[in-house]
């Protein structure tokens, strides 16, 4: 009888099982531990750890072969054996447990070899008949089948095969390593070579240099895995129209820089200075080195044209001063071959005259030796669009710095810097003050301001114009000389010369209110300035000269001309303004915001009598928002009359920090520019570090990273009201970033977080556990319970216009919970809580309140919509111990108050009921012997002396509390059926005017209080 055969008479199922209980659950991982995972660590019997012992895999064993012995047809062996071969197949699967192999050898060996191994392991089988040999035969190979099946299915089974494939290539390759080098053959030489070439090129550019910063305590070299950070390149596209639109759409395709070469093998990348092309470019080299991809070949035009001719391949190593000298042809023979990535770096370095000379020497190169990689990097500049189209090169543009890839570089240079204690402080900084944030747009920027920031111990600059003249000198002059590169523009201007063209063409845009302007008009700008800086020349030369070397000024699109941060352009304007004494107008401008940075550089340049003018101009408005711009000049003012800086603080005084609820929103009508100016949470009283969160929350939309700068510093704050503050404005912020800087700050305690959409609910399950929870809108169940990381932890739950939410019984996964809010109209199943330790229930739409019996722990209770019945007791649990209930305004339409005398427990009895009670339910209620505490709504009562004629005395009642007063009340005949009242609040309508004096005069002798809406 064949295994297949056999197999037909054992029921897959019944051996599957079998096999599944031989074996222990998961958990060896891919067998990379000191000792292999051996199969007799596998298995499920023997030993004190297991489940199985000899008793249960004879029974297992029994269970099969009855199997077989039952199946229709003939009986595969004489009955009186069914014993014997029982015992033999016992000991041959016992014997797996002696193997001593793992499960990838296992199935290397295949189900025959492996059932041979069980036999020859297994003590040896005497007396049985040759059909009951034969059996015993085929069932052990049927069952190594289904073993080895079952092996191939273990999720670690891929994983440690994986592994064992990988040791045995690695042994193949070593041997195969040294037998190479026992036997050298043609192109060792090579391959010697390039082991040491690769990792001097890993050595070489493994670090990133910053030019022109000639601070002290910074760092001008760092790692460039540490420094390194993956930039955005975007490309124009053109992409099909659908069939019913013919023709193309141009779109902008955006991908990772570094990937700029694995769907091109020719880039012609472009990029502003310092935003990072030669980073870039040795990122690409000690990738490609790392991974001996390709043999990178770095090359930077500005020392390959010193010599005056472009290189041949055989001394592309010598002209960049590599000292490892390669064998006679390598290069070539690695170009030939195709597995060269060349990176030629710096198109805008050499002169203009030496870029058609280099396109010829690139094209020839790329002719000869198709299938390399090339990329070719390049200020935008320096040559026309499409200058290599016609070759095949794909032209990308490197995208500025996004806000995170900003925090990440200060992360990353404060790791380098060893400075971890400034990194906190300048990330502040960069969300709050707008123009600073506008000027970190690029690697180099960013260098700059953590290095000025560390120089002065954690404070920039006092104003900003001391960052912007050291980028000012980084930019126009120091970066080009410190590179090594000689004369690059057709006319080389000095720094001086650079600024005042800059200045001028930057206040010509402030003046227009525009960012960009027309070369054209740029052009006949620059030639009616050369007269004055004595440069006598072609204007459009000139220009293009800025263009290509300043690294201030660029050509957005063909034909138009702007700054490469508005910063620059504002600060450089506000130069220009107070040169010319053009102060009058800018103050003429000041109600204008996209003026604010111009005026406050201005104050920066001006001179202490000019500083002062302008800041009383700016006073003269008596605006808060001209006040506090005012206050922010101050910041730019070295020195400044005394009487005019106390002004200032003065009338800002009476705006920050804010002295309620409602000067905190008048003081967000200001803008953005009112976050640098909030103070921090040191030296304020918890009111006013409250109206600060409310302020900084309402700038949340407008100006996201400021107003978050602002919030992080308050989310240690001790008082319960700041950190609700901090709570509610979670949806005015980008959703993980908040929930990682504020929210999982904050001390937990006494705080309902809530949850509005899918992102808040993906954030909520990274956090910290919360205990108290509210979820707002529709979410099903299962994404609720998705959302919580520790459901265990979860106390407190609301669920509010949830219209997705029906079966109650999810909750059950929230075993913890004490207190439950519902607001779901389809929900169902208020019985199936009865597992969970409530004690707290509020159900304000509910689809159906059968089943609240159940719950029995309930000791405060609150429901809104109609009660079924005719008592109280015919739905409300009537086991529970209640404290505190509350009925809604239709809740006891058809019940009234019948049956609540049966709850003595209660202390609190809350209604805010449309109907008007009978003097049977008010005998319900002065039947309460605990009762201490009423809440009723005025229109419960109403005018009419009818109306609270039922009511007996409440001898028990010691507060009162009503709501929705409009003033014209008399509580006179209630006040006399309540005669251990101490103590009322009287809350008014929203809006209406409320006057204490003639309503307290109803509860002589009793504290009144008064709660205006």
């Amino acid at each position: 009888m064949e295994p297949a055969v056999l197999g037909s008479k054992l029921a897959s199922g019944l051996v599957g099982q079998l096999v599944r209980k031989l074996f222990r659950p998961d958990g060896p991982g891919a067998g990379l531990v000191d000792k292999p995972v051996r199969l007799s660590a596998l298995v499920s019997f023997r030993g004190e750890q297991r489940t199985l012992g000899e008793k249960q895999v004879h029974a297992l064993a029994r269970s099969m072969v009855r199997a077989a012995v039952d199946s229709p047809g003939e009986p595969p062996f004489p009955a009186e054996e069914e014993a014997a071969v029982t015992d033999a197949l016992t000991r041959q699967l016992l014997a797996l447990g002696d193997l001593d192999m793992n499960d990838v050898q296992a199935v290397r060996l295949g189900y025959r070899e492996l059932a041979r191994k069980l036999r020859h392991q297994a003590p040896p089988t005497a007396g049985l008949s040759a059909d009951a040999c034969y059996f015993l035969d085929n069932a052990i190979e049927w069952a190594c089948l289904q073993i080895l099946e079952f092996f191939t299915r273990r999720s670690t089974f891929v994983a440690r095969t994986l592994v064992e494939q990988t040791r045995a290539q690695t042994e193949l390759i070593a041997k195969i390593d040294e037998l190479l080098a026992r036997s050298p053959r043609p192109g060792a030489q090579d391959r010697t070579f390039e082991r040491r070439y690769l990792p001097y090129v890993t050595d070489r550019h493994n670090h990133i240099t910053i030019y022109g910063i000639d601070l002290r305590d910074s760092p001008d070299r760092w790692p460039l895995e540490v420094a390194y950070l993956s930039l955005e390149a975007t490309a124009p596209d053109d992409r099909a129209l659908p069939e019913d639109r013919p023709g193309t759409l141009r779109v902008t395709v955006q991908l990772p820089a570094e990937e700029a070469l694995l769907t091109h093998d020719r880039v012609l990348l472009r990029g502003d200075a310092g935003s990072g092309k030669t980073t870039l470019v040795q990122w690409l080299a000690v990738t490609a080195a790392r991974e001996a991809t390709h043999i990178p070949y770095v090359l930077p035009l500005r020392t390959l044209i010193r010599t005056g001719s472009l290189p041949a391949p055989a001394d592309f190593l010598t002209q960049v001063s590599c000292p490892l000298s390669a064998p006679e042809g390598w290069t070539e023979r690695v170009l030939t071959a195709g597995r060269g990535l060349v990176l030629v770096d710096g198109l805008d370095e050499i002169p203009a005259a030496d870029r058609h000379r280099t396109r010829d020497w690139l094209l020839a190169l790329i002719h000869a030796y198709p299938g390399n990689r090339w990329l070719l990097t390049s200020r935008p500049t320096a040559v026309r669009p499409d200058w290599l189209a016609t070759e095949g090169f794909r032209e990308l543009t490197l995208a500025p710095m996004r806000r995170a890839d900003v925090s990440t570089f200060v992360h990353r240079w404060h790791t380098a810097a060893r400075a971890p204690d400034y990194e906190g402080p300048l990330l502040d900084s960069l969300r709050t003050k707008r123009d600073l944030a506008r000027l970190a747009t690029n690697p180099l920027m960013c260098g700059l301001i953590c290095a000025l920031h560390r120089e002065r111990r954690g404070y920039l600059p006092t104003g900003r114009k001391e960052l912007y003249d050291a980028a000012l000198t980084m930019l126009l002059s120091r970066r080009d000389r410190e590179r090594g590169m000689g004369a690059v523009a057709e006319v080389e201007l000095g720094a001086e010369a650079q600024l005042e063209l800059l200045q001028r063409l930057a206040y010509a845009l402030v003046l227009s209110g525009r960012t960009e302007m027309d070369r054209a008009t740029a052009e006949g700008m620059v030639d009616r300035c050369l007269p004055t800086i004595g440069r006598p020349g072609d204007a459009a030369t000139v220009l293009r000269s800025l263009l290509l070397r300043s690294g201030l000024l660029r050509q957005p699109a063909d034909g138009t001309v702007d700054f490469v941060h508005r910063t620059f352009q504002d600060y450089l304007g506000a130069r220009y303004a107070v040169e010319e004494g053009h102060l009058d107008v800018l103050t003429s401008h000041a109600d204008d915001t996209q003026w604010e940075d111009v005026i406050r550089m201005a104050v920066a340049h001006a001179r202490p009598r000019e500083r002062a003018s302008l800041i009383r101009q700016l006073l003269l408005w008596d605006t808060p928002r001209l006040t506090l711009l005012a206050l922010a000049c101050l910041e730019h003012a070295a020195t400044l009359d005394p009487q005019v800086r106390a002004e200032v603080e003065q009338r800002a005084g009476a705006l920050i920090p804010p002295r309620s609820a409602e000067d905190a929103k008048a003081l967000a009508e200001a803008g953005p520019l009112v976050l640098e100016l909030l103070p921090g949470p040191a030296g304020l009283t918890d009111e006013e570090a409250l109206n600060i969160t409310i302020t900084a929350s309402a700038l949340g939309s407008e100006e996201p990273e400021g107003a978050l700068g602002v919030l992080r510093q308050f989310r240690g704050h001790p008082h319960l009201d700041v950190l609700r503050q901090l709570v509610g404005t979670w949806g005015r912020f980008p959703t993980d970033q908040y929930a990682a800087e504020v929210l999982d700050h904050l001390d937990h305690e006494d705080l309902y977080i809530t949850c509005e959409s899918a992102e808040q609910r993906a954030a909520l399950a990274g956090m910290r556990p919360w205990s108290n929870l509210s979820f707002r809108d529709d979410h099903r169940a299962e994404e609720i319970v998705a959302a919580v990381a520790a459901p265990e932890a979860v106390t407190h739950l609301r669920l509010i216009d949830n219209r997705e939410f029906d079966d109650l019984g999810a909750l059950l996964a929230f075993r913890s919970l004490e207190v439950l809010w519902l607001d779901c109209p389809w929900a169902y199943g208020l019985d199936r809580l009865a597992p969970l330790p409530l004690v707290d229930l509020f159900c304000a739409e509910i689809a159906s309140l059968k089943g609240m019996a159940a719950l029995r722990s309930l000791r405060r209770l609150g429901v809104e919509r109609e009660l079924p019945g005719g008592r109280l007791t015919d739905v409300l649990p009537v086991g529970s111990p209640l404290e505190r209930l509350s009925l809604g305004r239709l809740s006891t339409n058809h019940t009234g108050l019948r049956g609540l005398e049966h709850w003595t427990s209660l202390r609190e009895l809350c209604l805010t009921l449309t109907n008007a009670l009978t003097a049977a339910d008010w005998q319900a209620v002065a039947a309460l012997p605990r009762l201490t505490e009423l809440q009723l709504q005025a229109w419960t009562l109403g005018d009419a002396q009818g109306v609270v004629a039922p009511i007996p005395e409440l001898g028990a009642v010691e507060r009162l509390r009503i709501s929705g007063l409009d003033g014209t009340e008399d509580f006179s005949s209630l006040a006399r059926r309540l005669p251990a009242l101490r103590s009322v609040t009287l809350v008014s309508l929203t809006g209406f005017s409320v006057s204490l004096a003639p309503l307290a005069k109803h509860f002589p002798g009793v504290e009144v209080a008064l709660v205006e809406r």
